[in-house]
């Protein structure tokens, strides 16, 4: 039985995107071009290479939609009912005929018009044949309009469907709506079902996973059923109902105890009892939700009996299923209480429900045909009892020597392992290996010695000092000492005046002026600090209009006795730029000398015997070669310029950038784009 991916169906074109699809690939994949002079073999074969393109295209096309969709008579009866229920099945198969019908008749009229061709007596009368073919081909699909678009809606709601795998393991829950079905849902898988406090909230079949004993398991949400007759039922409650069906799952039949989902008890057990049928070869559970709201101890003895009659039919049930061969299904529980609420009781649902699958699969497979093929492939060994030895009279026996070491070791005589010190310390994962004990150090004393932690050399330890705590304390202690005996004293201004002792009254002038100025300097700094970003930033050109130029600077350092000329000076020769060596001693030898009058004056202009254009002279660098390159100086480093661009000459003379530059030399050679080549055709490659 085949499997389908729904969501993997493609999308199907109306009946005018499906024309214009079909007549552009002819128009792309075929010859445009025809002459009145051409041979007649020649025209026909032409028109009628168009006719035979676009009939095989429309073949295609319609193939890949009518193989893409499931055929209800192929799939698995689940999936077939669900088809029937949301579609309708006659409905679907329909329109599928329909376009299987049409793919024929296309196929027809195109073979009927390529034989007409093939007595076409001109151009204009095969060019019509073809408009006549072509034609009918888009008539017949303009009436497939209104299949294409149903087959349209059908594939966009496949793919929103879930995919329910009909044969793995499956829980399914069902009930009345509002009774808890999408809570118990979200709090065993990772699904977000949407859940509401008013009935019919869930529409659809949604599906989630969730994992129990290493396996994966399908949980299947399933709408709310009322309790009417089968043709009453509207989509929604047929969905559940297919599932039911069709699906061998551990159903879950939920109870809402609290009736607040708008429907007793009585009711409730009218619903189980006459979908039971729906149950047949499952396993049942009975589950009571809500206990948060109504404990089962508070339900009335009709409630009770209720439950039991319910308890009792699903027992029934699953006596009658393959559960019956291993004799065990009446001994298991079948009614269960929960709380979605309080996830009281939740954990203990599902596992009860996916051991009872498992034993059912199990039990199925065994009672079924094919394990005999198994079993006759699988021999197990029955070792046969000794003349004299009864069956399972024979103790195990341990050497002597093993129970006298074991023994010496539960005594004290013998070492004991480390296997019997995790045993005896809490097992493993607890227990903690003590490696020093084996250290074998001159003095055994040392082996629990604090290990020295070295760091640039040094031990750590060393500079520890373990009173560092006590000695901190005296410091603090000190310090209030003094603070006191400052403040009996009375204050700051007696140091300052201990610190004036023994200056002459210049120095305390001095002293004092110095004591003024850090305090403005220290009130400009805060004042600035705290309103920097409020103001402009001064280019450095503008820094002569804020006074800070040599002049400025030599009179501030000399009001404190400072000779700042010097400094000034080495400031205006620097701000002048670096100074030639004018000396005629220094020029080198073979240098010419130039003598220009200005101020009456001479002076010499030493030029290098090394003249360099402007162009070269941009191109080498006057700077010493950087550390490292491998260039000794700055000979080596003109000449690897040089070779640089002698290289990049040649590059540039193929309209290249670089070695891995790809260009076209010429955009349109002349063999490719030269009209027609006599006798042979043309070089039209269409």
């Amino acid at each position: 039985m085949p499997t389908y991916n729904l969501k993997a169906i493609g999308v199907v074109p109306g009946a005018k995107d499906f024309i214009d699809i079909v007549l552009s690939k002819t128009q792309r994949g075929t010859p445009t071009v025809v002459h009145n002079g051409w041979a007649i073999q020649r025209i026909r074969q032409f028109y009628m290479r168009k006719v035979k393109f676009t009939q095989q295209n429309w073949n295609e096309k319609l193939s890949q939609i009518l193989d893409e969709f499931p055929k209800v008579e192929d799939i698995h009866p689940f999936y077939a009912d669900l088809l029937n229920v949301l579609y309708d099945k006659d409905h679907y198969k329909l329109a599928l005929g329909q376009l299987n019908t049409a793919r024929n008749l296309l196929d027809r009229v195109a073979q009927d018009y390529v034989r007409l061709l093939k007595y076409g007596d001109s151009l204009y009368r095969c060019k019509e044949l073809k408009r006549a073919a072509l034609g009918r081909m888009c008539t017949l699909m303009k009436r497939q309009g209104p299949s294409l678009a149903y087959l349209e809606q059908v594939r966009q709601h496949m793919s929103r469907l879930p995919a329910i795998d009909p044969n793995t393991r499956t829980l399914l829950l069902c009930g009345y709506p509002n009774v808890g079905k999408s809570s118990m849902m979200n709090k065993l898988t990772r699904a977000e079902v949407e859940v509401q406090p008013y009935a019919f909230t869930t529409k659809s079949l949604y599906v989630g996973h969730t994992d129990y004993k290493y396996l994966r398991w399908q949980v299947i949400d399933t709408p709310g059923i009322l309790d009417r007759p089968l043709e009453e039922r509207n989509t929604i409650e047929m969905q559940s109902i297919t599932a039911l069906a069709h699906l061998r799952a551990a159903v879950l039949y939920l109870v809402d105890v609290s009736e607040r989902c708008g429907y007793s008890m009585a009711q409730q057990a009218a619903l189980f009892h006459s979908i039971k049928p729906l149950f047949a070869n499952k396993p049942v559970l009975i589950v009571a939700n809500k206990i948060d709201v109504r404990k089962m101890e508070d339900l009335s003895a009709e409630d009770k009996q209720l439950l039991d009659g319910m308890v009792e039919e699903a027992k029934r049930i699953s006596n009658g299923g393959a559960a019956a061969v291993a004799g065990d299904a009446g001994d298991e529980e079948v009614l269960l209480a929960m709380s979605t609420l309080s996830d009281e009781g939740v954990m203990e649902v599902k596992q009860a429900a996916c051991d009872r699958l498992l034993n059912f699969r199990v039990e199925m497979k065994v009672a079924g045909k094919r394990i005999s093929d198994v079993l006759n492939k699988i021999h197990v060994a029955q070792p046969k009892p000794r003349q004299g030895v009864a069956a399972g009279s024979r103790p195990p026996v341990i050497p002597a020597g093993v129970a006298e070491a074991r023994a010496r070791r539960a005594g004290g005589e013998v070492k004991k392992t480390e296997r019997d010190l995790q045993e005896e310390n809490g097992g493993a994962g607890v227990y903690s290996a003590d490696l020093r004990k084996v250290y074998q150090l001159a003095n055994p004393e040392w082996k629990y010695d604090i290990m020295p932690e070295i760091m640039d050399g040094h031990n750590v330890l060393d500079f520890v000092d373990p009173d560092i705590e006590a000695k901190l304390a005296e410091l603090e202690r000190e310090e209030a000492e003094l603070e006191a005996a400052a403040e009996a004293a009375g204050g700051g201004e007696d140091m300052e005046d201990e610190d004036e002792e023994g200056l002459t009254e210049e120095q305390a002038a001095d002293l004092k002026a110095i004591r003024a100025r850090k305090k403005v300097l220290i009130s400009e700094h805060r004042s600035k600090k705290n309103s920097h970003r409020n103001q402009a930033v001064m280019p450095a050109k503008l820094a002569n209009a804020r006074g800070r130029t040599s002049d400025a600077m030599q009179r501030s350092l000399g009001a404190l006795g400072i000779d700042a000329s010097k400094a000034a000076e080495r400031a205006r020769s620097q701000s002048r730029g670096r100074k030639r060596e004018r000396s005629a001693s220094k020029a080198p030898s073979g240098a010419d000398e130039d003598v220009d009058m200005e101020g009456g004056e001479k002076k010499k202009r030493v030029h290098s015997s090394k003249s360099r254009s402007m162009s070269r002279g941009r191109s080498h660098s006057l700077a010493e070669p950087r550390a490292g390159s491998g260039l000794k100086d700055v000979a080596q480093r003109n000449k690897g310029i040089k070779m640089a661009d002698r290289a990049q000459w040649r590059m540039n003379k193929m309209a290249k950038v670089g070695e891995s530059d790809r260009v076209i030399q010429t955009k349109m050679p002349k063999h490719l784009f030269s009209g027609k080549t006599p006798g042979h055709g043309t070089r039209n490659r269409r």
